[in-house]
């Protein structure tokens, strides 16, 4: 088994690129609102909502981590100003390199005009309820970018399975056979 994180800013194509791997890999596919869809309805963009959904998804490493799927794709908005994200990457991976599973490192970028069309996708907007208040969404990403760091700088990342992809010019296909001729996949 393999896992992939696939992590950048809001609708870079991280949940349509983990779709493509899925179809070509039979990977499955944990996309960040998945656990976030769930738990909104309760509790609203809150702390409580953060700190469940992270809950979730730890378990939900820990029991693929004992199974025994060819590979696993979670993507992740990470903020590389926030030391918890730091330590959340840190605990996903401990869990699997716990097991010996190789951990793929892939971060997406896209200028932010590419990203304010992608956040409107039909794709997008089916698997992500929260996405459909579209002003929210917007405004949310545009304030993003001024209060983290949703791209690593040059050297950041120093885990030898990584790899960066400009995703502006490229369809999730595209970027997903880039991911599999990079790992041997």
């Amino acid at each position: 088994m393999n896992v992939i994180l696939l992590f950048g800013p809001q609708a870079v194509g991280k949940m349509t690129v983990g779709q493509e791997l899925e179809k070509q890999l039979g990977y499955r596919l944990l996309h960040n609102h998945m656990t976030i869809d769930l738990l909104v309805p309760f509790f609203g963009f809150s702390e409580e909502m953060w700190r469940l959904s992270t809950l979730f998804r730890e378990e939900i490493f820990q029991s693929v981590a004992k199974t025994n799927l060819p590979g696993f794709i979670f993507t992740f908005v990470w903020d590389f100003s926030s030391h918890e994200d730091w330590e959340t990457v840190d605990r996903m991976c401990a869990i699997f390199e716990g097991q010996q599973i190789p951990i793929l490192f892939v971060e997406l970028q896209a200028d932010v005009d590419i990203r304010l069309k992608r956040n409107v996708t039909e794709n997008r907007l089916k698997h992500k309820p929260t996405k459909r208040n579209i002003a929210f969404s917007e405004a949310n990403l545009l304030r993003t970018m001024e209060t983290g760091r949703l791209q690593s700088r040059d050297g950041e990342i120093k885990e030898k399975n990584y790899l960066r992809i400009k995703t502006d010019e490229l369809a999730a296909p595209e970027t997903a056979e880039r991911i599999i001729r990079h790992f041997n996949l």
